[in-house]
């Protein structure tokens, strides 16, 4: 095997030498094809004028780099008629006119630039013996070409954010093909409206329940049908029952303020078994204090700008804020992160039962119950045994069945026990679930409207959503009425989204994806750079 075949040269040319010069392979290359076409007429001719030499750099060969010094020649044009007289030996498929590297070295640097970004892959570009500048990676990687986008059927349509909150733009993917067909710079109803009309042969659009891209797909695409995603459909639900169980749950706390005030007065705090937590250390209760100190202080300057009449944007502003908390803030009407956390799982929750009852029984030496609990596979520690027993000092805890539960449940948290399959609830979850349904007669309805809607959407039977808003409209419940007319107003799409298999969950992993590209690059690629990017990415 010759050292040419080795290089990977292509036929015509032949190796003369080469030699290492400063860690650099000089490769003498010169061309030995008999006769050349011209460029412009693309006459043959075999008449040389005169010989030059070139420069390329070529992939790296065992470490190190290489440069290609071509041999190569000037001819004569033969064709009176053509107004060449004089051209270069061409080398268009292994080295581009005027080019300074190969061919295969400028694919590999785009490469390099379509997997990373242009700082990092100037770095690993240097590893890899490449000798480039990040500003020649990106200026490849925008050179690339945009094919033009093929016919699609089934669209899928959603936002991705350039800043959180602030800026968004919009990505196209074909869920046939799942493949991103090209991204917008916003997310404006006459952008997206204008790319659907260059496709007339589109049938469906997968989308979210905006209005933007439900009035975008009414205008560009009219002859496709509308979709509303399954996932954002059963999200405004839980949005819904979350507001219900809210209502209700507050109307049950001050339902029996005589119980209450009696609990207070006996200057006994009541705790059920399911939510014994370990007793917070000094600098944590410190640390919670400050914290719920300043973000006090943060809600009363929000208060006092409202009451200036400023809007939620120019407080966010004012105050460094995010709009969307400044609006929830003012929504709740309190001051925020004034309820108690959500009890996370221990080691300990399965041996609290028997703690519990081993302290009723006057056991108070806690490595004796620790010794007992090891016995019986506790495997954590004793100093966490401890900080348990601690809470006991100051608190009552109690079993389920001597205090009722729910009281000390959040709608954030109760939502869950409406939402999620009957058969994925444990013991502890069924048993709440039970007592919310007897609790209040509208959570039994509540209950049954929410899981009958969640069937229906699992099994896709859309048929059936007519006779699901006759059930709301009769049940009397305000919030699921409110979610309702949503249904109503977005009805022929949402029906399609429970009846057919199409949905936005492969967009939203585009989304994803396009997250990443974004973190890849620090956040800082405008957006011409990203759309490269994303619709050239491996």
């Amino acid at each position: 095997m010759s050292f040419s075949s080795l290089l990977g040269l292509p036929a015509g040319l032949q190796v003369l030498s080469f030699a290492l010069v400063n860690n650099v392979l000089l490769i003498q290359i010169a061309s030995t094809a008999s006769e050349s076409a011209c460029p412009g007429c693309q006459c043959r001719t075999s008449r040389i004028h005169s010989h030059y030499t070139r420069k390329a750099a070529d992939l790296a060969c065992g470490g190190h780099q290489v440069q290609l010094i071509l041999h190569v020649r000037k001819f004569f044009c033969t064709n009176r008629e053509c107004p060449r007289k004089i051209f270069v030996e061409r080398l268009t498929a292994f080295l581009q006119p005027w080019a300074r590297l190969t061919t295969r070295l400028g694919e590999q640097i785009e490469a390099i630039g379509l997997a990373s970004c242009g700082r990092l892959g100037a770095r690993l570009g240097s590893r890899l013996r490449i000798e480039t500048s990040r500003t020649s990676i990106l200026r490849r990687v925008m050179k690339l070409p945009t094919s033009e986008t093929d016919k699609v059927q089934h669209l899928g349509v959603d936002d991705f954010s350039f800043r959180r909150g602030r800026t968004f733009g919009t990505v196209l993917v074909d869920l046939q093909r799942h493949q991103i067909l090209d991204l917008l710079p916003d997310r404006q109803k006459d952008a997206a409206a204008a790319w659907m009309k260059t496709h007339p042969e589109i049938t469906h659009v997968s989308r979210d329940r905006g209005s933007e891209y439900a009035s975008a797909a009414s205008a560009g695409a009219p002859q496709a049908i509308q979709v509303a995603d399954r996932f954002h459909v059963a999200k405004n639900l839980s949005e819904a029952v979350q507001q219900l169980l809210a209502r209700v749950l507050l109307e049950m706390k001050t339902a029996s303020p005589g119980a209450e005030a009696a609990t207070e007065a006996r200057g006994d705090r009541l705790l059920p078994l399911e939510e014994w937590r370990p007793a917070q250390e000094e600098g944590v209760k410190q640390t919670i204090a400050t914290r719920r100190a300043e973000r006090q202080e943060r809600y009363q300057q929000v208060l006092a700008l409202c009451e200036q009449g400023l809007t939620s944007q120019e407080i966010a502003l004012r105050l460094g804020m995010k709009a969307r908390t400044v609006r929830e803030w003012l929504h709740k009407g309190v001051a925020p992160d004034t309820r108690p956390r959500r009890k996370y799982r221990s080691e300990f929750d399965p041996y609290a039962p028997y703690v519990l009852k081993r302290w009723q029984e006057g056991e108070r030496s806690g490595r004796q119950l620790w010794r007992e609990v090891r016995f019986q596979g506790y495997s954590g520690s004793e100093r966490m045994v401890y900080r348990f027993l601690e809470t006991l000092k100051t608190t009552e805890i109690v079993t389920s069945a001597g205090t009722a539960r729910l009281p000390h449940y959040t709608s954030t948290a109760a939502v869950w026990l409406f939402m999620r399959r009957p058969e994925r609830l444990d013991e502890i979850q069924r048993e709440d679930l039970a007592a919310f349904r007897l609790a209040h007669p509208s959570l039994k309805t509540t209950y049954q409207l929410v899981q009958g809607f969640l069937q229906m959407m699992r099994q896709r039977q859309g048929e059936r959503l007519d006779a699901w808003l006759s059930k709301v409209q009769e049940s009397g419940l305000p919030e699921l009425q409110s979610f309702a007319q949503g249904v109503e107003q977005d009805k022929a799409a949402v029906q399609a989204g429970l009846t057919l298999a199409i949905n936005n969950g492969q967009v939203e992993g585009q989304v994803t994806k396009i997250k990443l590209i974004k973190r890849m690059m620090y956040g800082r690629a405008t957006f011409p750079l990203l759309r490269q990017r994303v619709l050239h990415a491996l």
